[in-house]
């Protein structure tokens, strides 16, 4: 694999003349369960990633932003304070992908930060519902305020890269993303409350247990700002008006909320994410109680709960969960905000092999891309790295 955060600190110096002042990384994360729960103030259970986005950087005197990618190509080139437009060079769509670490400088502006040089290189998949955006903004986030020693902690940086997205990516986003890149932790899962902001740490450790947690790009990609995910965003609020509640975490009598909703489309809605939140605290007990190799089923219902309910998944995600199972896998799940994106998938170890040549083969059957895969062991969150 190659050194993601070495690279970017190389292309720094190529292009200024001069070593980065720092490299920063943050990590991708892999949602275990709980999914379209954290936009309804519910229950989530991610994990960082092995994979991430890097950003080498240094202060600059004359308070502009300059962003770099090595996988984009060009530049962008704003001033955060002015909030004007931003000027690309070379980037093509560089308003919609720049937005993600101009949206960070401009928001933390306020703070007391100011200009900065930002090389930016990622080995996490975009599109493949990782967060890879969420990666971005937080790298960013994390090097602006360790080069102007800004005293916030990293709840509040999550906070402040969420409204980011929010305001500078035009993503309605819940607050998992950022919260799971900056407060995961090797060897465990972040069990957040989505509406209080208290997390735990759950200790989680696949390959201890004799388990391979598989994330299988489906190579369908998604994006956020699609029609999908705000609609379903919208059908969760609409239901929980109608409910009288805050949020459709609130809802403690689901027979009852289902018989008071006449439009089944909403009652598919509130069915999946009253249960999605019991799951999740479902999994939190099998993790303390050392049973991960337990937690197949629920990540199964999940899904048919994602698929039937909820409405978010995929021909390819659904068909490469289907060979997995077949080949032997213990459970799995899309993982993401749906239409396109990743499979979470928990086997043996010993059967890992086996899952990924059926779900090959299934995709081969169809005429479909191949599919890729990652061993997603639970890693250490976003961090300096140089």
């Amino acid at each position: 694999m190659r050194d993601a955060p070495s690279a970017a600190a190389d292309a720094f110096t190529a292009a200024y003349g001069t070593a980065p002042e720092g490299v920063w990384r943050a990590p991708g994360r892999l949602n275990l369960i709980g999914e379209h729960t954290d936009h309804n103030d519910g229950l989530v259970l991610p994990f960082a990633l092995p994979l991430g986005v890097s950003v080498a950087a240094a202060r600059r005197d004359d308070g502009v932003i300059e962003v770099r990618s090595l996988q984009m190509g060009g530049k962008a080139v704003t001033a955060p304070a002015s909030g004007g437009p931003i000027t690309a060079e070379g980037w093509p769509a560089a308003d919609a992908w720049a937005a993600y670490p101009i949206g960070v400088a401009r928001v933390l502006y306020g703070s007391g930060t100011g200009g900065a040089s930002l090389v930016i290189d990622s080995d996490l998949p975009r599109g493949a519902g990782l967060s890879s955006s969420a990666a971005l903004e937080c790298a960013t986030a994390l090097a602006l305020a360790d080069l102007y020693g800004i005293g916030l902690d990293r709840a509040e940086l999550a906070r402040l890269a969420r409204r980011a997205e929010h305001e500078h990516a035009g993503v309605p986003c819940g607050p998992m993303d950022q919260a799971a890149s900056l407060l995961c932790t090797a060897g465990h899962a972040l069990m957040l409350d989505c509406r209080s902001g208290l997390s735990a740490q759950v200790p989680f450790s696949p390959a201890d247990a004799g388990l391979t947690v598989l994330a299988i790009d489906t190579r369908v990609s998604h994006a956020l700002t699609g029609g999908g995910y705000a609609a379903r965003r919208h059908e969760c609020a609409e239901a929980a008006s109608l409910l009288g509640v805050e949020a459709l975490r609130d809802v403690k009598d689901l027979p009852a909320a289902l018989r008071a909703l006449r439009d089944p489309v909403l009652r598919r809605r509130v069915q999946h994410v009253v249960t999605e939140n019991h799951r999740v605290e479902a999994a939190v007990g099998l993790l303390r109680a050392g049973a991960a190799a337990e937690l197949g089923a629920l990540l199964s219902a999940s899904h048919m709960s994602l698929r039937d309910q909820f409405e978010v998944s995929w021909p390819e995600a659904d068909a490469a969960l289907d060979a997995a199972l077949r080949a032997g896998a213990r459970g799995g799940r899309m993982v993401g905000a749906g239409f396109g994106g990743s499979v979470l998938v928990l086997t043996a170890a010993d059967r890992a092999g086996t899952v990924r040549e059926a779900v090959r083969n299934a995709y081969d059957l169809r005429g479909w891309t191949p599919p890729a895969f990652i061993e997603a062991a639970p890693s250490a969150g976003a961090h300096r790295v140089a």
